[in-house]
């Protein structure tokens, strides 16, 4: 008896294994289940990728007289001093929580996790937003230095300066959205003659010690900017008085230059920030409009507005460009900060025009 298998009947034999295999229900179940889960995660790829750019785009611009009008539910004739300015500080607090996507800044999840441009203009914009809650509460809000607090802007500005990147218990949604309501209470109250403790003072001394908040950002800013090329700058910490002292000895002369990957954060943070002063001053243009007018001061601002709408200029670029100052290659933080430098400039001199008699 022949115990060796012909080559012939093993081929047949191995064609029947296949053909049991083909038509075996858990093997086409175990393939199904590996398409499945491969035909997910490409659907989920493709799904992050197309909402991390709908959410890397920055919002447009908003009208502070039409945001105003709406808040008072259609009835601009109900608008009073502050209530444009109060508007403003709305719409930059709506905007950074309903944007698409949301507040970015704290999410522990794609395609937000990733995204690093718009949760640094989220910063930029917060921090005038803060400065702004921070005026309207001691400056804007207050008849004299010995008046009392404003009760809805003592809740406002402090939940505007909440840990920007808590994601849970609780998060900075839930504290910037208290922040809101107090601010929206606040313009309910300004224009309500039974509430007459809700009160806007449009002076110019109340003015002047907000721009002089502006421009020390702006300055602030600028600097970081200018840092993208490298400076080698002399300290002047102490010029100008002879009897000055510091707590700590520093070199007389520092170099700076910004890390390459820190460029486009510093760029974003100022473009976030310029986006919401700017809608600050639009709102003061209006509010302010006679004490500006009486200073013959009100070009003065309209020129700072005029420099930070170059700022919100469409970027071209898909990246921000950090050439040499003279070289070949454009360089995006030195565009910005000359827009922003001119911005100041103007800002001290419309400063210097309010503290006039």
């Amino acid at each position: 008896m022949n115990m060796h298998t012909s080559p012939a009947k093993k081929g047949l034999a191995h064609r029947g294994k296949d053909l049991i295999a083909l038509y075996n229900p858990r093997i086409w179940k175990e393939r199904g289940l590996w398409w499945t889960a491969g035909l997910f995660l490409l659907t989920y790829v493709v799904v992050v990728i197309i909402l991390g750019i709908l959410w890397s785009r920055t919002p447009p611009m908003f009208d502070v007289r039409e945001k105003a009008t709406e808040l008072a539910n259609g009835d601009e004739s109900s608008l009073v001093v502050g209530s444009y300015t109060t508007a403003a500080a709305i719409g930059i607090a709506q905007t950074l929580l309903d944007k698409p996507g949301g507040y970015l800044t704290n999410d522990v999840a794609p395609p937000g996790v990733y995204l690093d441009n718009i949760p640094n203009w989220e910063f930029g914009a917060l921090t005038e937003l803060r400065d702004l809650a921070e005026s309207l509460r001691n400056d804007f809000s207050r008849a004299q230095s010995q008046s009392v607090e404003d009760k809805d802007l003592q809740v406002a500005q402090p939940q505007f300066n909440y840990n920007s990147d808590s994601w849970i218990l609780p998060s900075t949604e839930s504290e910037y959205g208290k922040g809101l309501k107090a601010l929206e209470r606040y313009f309910v109250r300004l224009s309500d003659d039974r509430a007459q403790d809700g009160q806007f003072f449009a002076r110019a001394d109340n003015l002047t010690a907000y721009l002089l908040l502006v421009e020390k950002r702006l300055g602030n800013m600028a600097q970081r900017l200018s840092y993208a090329v490298g400076q080698n700058d002399l300290n002047t910490a102490l010029a100008g008085d002879p009897s000055a002292r510091q707590s700590t000895p520093v070199p007389s002369e520092a170099s700076n230059k910004t890390s390459w990957m820190q460029i486009d954060d510093i760029f974003f943070e100022a473009r976030g920030y310029t986006w919401a002063l700017l809608h600050t001053l639009d709102a003061m243009e209006i509010d302010f409009e006679p004490v500006l007018k009486g200073k013959n001061a009100l070009v003065s601002l309209q020129q700072i507005q005029r420099k930070l709408r170059d700022t919100q200029d469409r970027i071209w670029s898909p990246m921000i460009l950090n050439g040499t100052g003279f070289g070949p290659m454009a360089n995006h933080s030195l565009v910005m900060a000359s827009y922003i430098a001119r911005a100041n400039a103007a800002v001290i001199d419309l400063r210097r025009l309010l503290q006039q008699g």
